[in-house]
């Protein structure tokens, strides 16, 4: 028997097996527009874009698709009735999960509120965006440069994902990387250089 699970056996018998490409599951993360050639939708994804420094529109379909999939589950979710254990229990662990990355605020944690939800809420929990407005960086695009060049940490956990999604309780900390230039580390290679040729030139004027 080998490690495969084929016998040594089959194989002489059969010939050899031929080992075909596992297919892998992809869930889809986001949808292309129906209508393509939309003025409003167009320029609205182009307002969004420059907001958030975003850095193509498959960055807005995929928040647009996870805030279709949200309101969808809440508009089926409402056809039950209040009793039933289904909508407890599904629409209150929804709710929690909205809660928690500070989507929906909790004096409104009901499933009415839910279809109200914007995708502008969804954008402005994303650690890029939470960078710019705690002052870290200069502007929204120099946020997404410094979380990309793993200048920034959430708690202890440095993070260089521009569209991660910032929890209620994880907002406070999150500040510069203790090893980044910026939090106290090692200074850049230029900063470096550019002290080092800045001692050698002092060393040389001494010696004339």
């Amino acid at each position: 028997q080998s490690t495969w699970g084929f016998s040594a056996r089959g194989l002489e018998e059969n010939g050899p097996v031929k080992m075909g490409r596992v297919k892998t599951v992809q869930n889809k993360t986001f949808t292309t527009p129906r209508r393509p050639f939309e003025k409003e939708r167009l320029d609205q994804e182009l307002k969004l874009i420059g907001e958030y420094g975003l850095r193509n529109k498959r960055e807005v379909w995929r928040v647009k698709y996870a805030l279709a999939k949200i309101r969808k589950s809440a508009r089926e979710l409402l056809t039950l009735d209040e009793k039933e254990p289904k909508r407890l229990f599904e629409g209150n662990a929804l709710l929690r999960r909205l809660v928690r990355i500070g989507v929906l605020d909790e004096s409104k944690m009901k499933l009415d509120f839910v279809l109200g939800l914007r995708i502008e809420d969804f954008l402005e929990r994303r650690l890029q965006t939470q960078v710019f407005k705690l002052g870290l960086a200069k502007s929204i695009h120099h946020a997404r440069v410094l979380i990309r060049q793993r200048h920034i940490r959430v708690r202890k956990q440095v993070v260089n994902i521009p569209s991660f999604v910032v929890r209620l309780d994880s907002q406070k900390h999150i500040d510069f990387a203790l090893s980044s230039p910026y939090g106290g580390g090692r200074a850049g290679r230029v900063k470096r250089k550019n002290a080092k040729k800045g001692s050698g030139g002092g060393e040389e004027e001494d010696e004339d």
